[in-house]
């Protein structure tokens, strides 16, 4: 959608073609989704941005466009992505279960909370991806914690990278150890197996949200980029 407003607005003569920082699935949203894209010289990026909004469905809001310092790449250069899941254990509200997803059982965030600190760090996360051809699954996962207010639990994730599917997979393994089902090793057990087995569900898309992508220093765009290029050809 964003790539054909560009189009238009720009009437060029080819599709517009966008680089994101990170993946949102079908169903997933993002608040803080970087991307960027190449375009001829000339183009005003204010009023780009300004005249996008014309052209874009009320669900896609365009929040700032500019000039990319030297280097830039939205994807590669990027140190971290955050996202949230959301879900909540009480009753169902239909004012929010568009972004959060309604638990029927009751979740213990203590629980889920230990069980997450045993997937922190540098692992091979096959477990918990949908493999693609060529790409890795090690990643560093730097935060995974639960906070609670009321009724609503929120699951904060960070890493360098993720691979698909990643956050929901993690998220789908910690929710039946919150209610019970599952016991607090479980999720660590499925990372050491290294292989995706039915008996780990998927969490829901519509809880997740991209919230923050991180990057260094202009100055040190670019050899953040070649050095996560090289990561991933050595891994």
């Amino acid at each position: 959608m964003l790539e054909e407003a560009i189009a238009t607005v720009l009437r060029l003569a080819e599709p517009a073609v966008l680089t994101v920082a990170g993946r949102t699935d079908t169903g997933v949203h993002a608040r803080g989704q970087v991307a960027h894209i190449d375009l001829p010289n000339g183009v005003d990026a204010d009023e780009l941005g300004r005249r996008l909004g014309r052209f874009l469905d009320p669900d896609v809001v365009v929040r700032r466009v500019s000039v990319a310092p030297p280097g830039f790449e939205a994807r590669f250069s990027a140190l971290c992505r955050r996202y949230a899941y959301r879900v909540t254990d009480g009753p169902a509200d239909p004012l929010i279960r568009g972004h959060v997803l309604h638990w029927s059982r009751p979740l213990d965030e203590d629980l889920m909370a230990e069980a997450s600190q045993q997937l922190l760090g540098e692992h091979d996360f096959a477990a918990f991806c949908r493999r693609r051809e060529g790409a890795t699954t090690i990643r560093e996962l730097q935060r995974l914690d639960w906070v609670r207010d009321g009724d609503l639990l929120t699951a904060t994730v960070q890493a360098d990278a993720f691979c698909h599917s990643m956050v929901r997979s993690l998220v789908g393994a910690l929710l039946p150890v919150g209610d019970g089902r599952r016991p607090v090793p479980w999720p660590a057990e499925l990372l050491r197996g290294g292989v995706r087995v039915a008996e780990a569900p998927v969490a829901p898309a519509h809880g997740l949200t991209l919230e923050e992508v991180v990057y260094p220093l202009d100055a040190e765009l670019s050899a953040r980029a070649e050095l996560t290029r090289r990561r991933r050809d050595e891994a």
